[in-house]
């Protein structure tokens, strides 16, 4: 008879699979990535505190952008660094951490989706009614889109998070680099049928919700673009909205190879390193990409890069 620890506050994290030959490698791979996360998406938020200029709509529902990856990154990647080096064995984590990093992970998911909603929202106002922008998009009308994108993502992490919680746990492994709701309800003997049903209904109303605003907002787009002889706005458009789609369709496939991936347990290390690279890669490329595509902030860094040259030469 298989033996059952009943509701251990002491789990332990199955982790990557790093030979010793690879694990520096691999160590200082992710540390790098981590230090380019924290400086390029920090930077980006106190550039736009700093700059009067980028007070504007776009840049500021951009800034949870940088806000979401700093906090996904910080809960999941530090850990993860620690438990490259240790074996196995030591790599334990308490259930109520392991709960915040689950809640903390799907936050990120969610988030990145509610947040490149409301941006595409921006965008479709800028474009298809651009003499009535300022009047729609006032400070007010921020702060009710980005209320929304966060209040939205919390309610459903929260309900999802909170189904699994109810559970009695009689398995400590977690079959993941980090925590999760799927390794999460797997700890427990019980019947996650509920778990299942609501974790599937939450990914599809996701996915739908978020695909389909974008099809419907860069529809009616580049009908606008189409049927206009303005040369500057289509340039303005194809600029602008090139970076959120990209930005978009980098988050968008990585988050559907991760959940595609779970289906088939013989890819699990594949499924453990894509997880991963869905908190890195967009973390990563988002200020860069907005960054070499906003000419405020080109102007701005190009303008520090001036005064720090002349101080030095004095």
């Amino acid at each position: 008879m298989e033996n059952y620890t009943f509701n251990s506050f002491t789990l332990q994290l199955e982790g990557l699979k790093v030979s010793q030959a690879s694990m520096f490698p691999v160590f200082f791979s992710f540390l790098f990535s981590y230090v380019c996360i924290m400086t390029f998406n920090i930077g980006i938020v106190v550039l736009v505190c700093v700059d009067r200029s980028l007070h504007q709509p776009m840049y500021l529902l951009f800034c949870n952008l940088p806000f979401n990856d700093v906090i996904g990154n910080t809960i999941m990647l530090p850990r993860l660094l620690s438990d490259i080096l240790l074996p196995p064995s030591e790599r334990l984590i308490s259930y109520y951490e392991c709960v915040v990093q689950a809640f903390t992970t799907h936050m990120f998911g969610t988030a990145s989706h509610t947040v490149l909603m409301i941006m595409a929202f921006d965008r479709y106002v800028a474009i298809c009614n651009p003499l009535r922008y300022a009047a729609i998009m006032t400070n007010k009308m921020v702060m009710k889109l980005t209320v929304s994108a966060w209040g939205v993502a919390f309610v459903l992490v929260g309900i999802l998070l909170g189904l699994t919680v109810r559970l009695n746990r009689c398995r400590t492994l977690i079959t993941n680099p980090f925590c999760d709701n799927a390794s999460l309800f797997k700890l427990s003997c019980e019947s996650v049928v509920i778990n299942n049903i609501y974790g599937l209904t939450f990914t599809v109303v996701l996915f739908t919700a978020s695909i389909g605003s974008m099809v419907l907002t860069y529809t009616k787009i580049t009908v606008v673009c189409l049927t206009s002889k303005n040369k500057s706005l289509n340039s303005k458009a194809l600029k602008t909205c090139s970076t959120h789609l990209f930005v978009y369709m980098v988050m968008l496939f990585c988050g559907i190879l991760v959940i595609a991936l779970h289906r088939f347990p013989q890819y699990s290390d594949y499924r453990k390193l894509c997880a991963i690279l869905f908190h890195i890669v967009p973390g990563s490329l988002n200020p860069i990409i907005y960054g070499v595509q906003s000419k405020e902030i080109q102007k701005f860094m190009l303008k520090m890069f001036r005064s720090r040259k002349v101080l030095s030469s004095k």
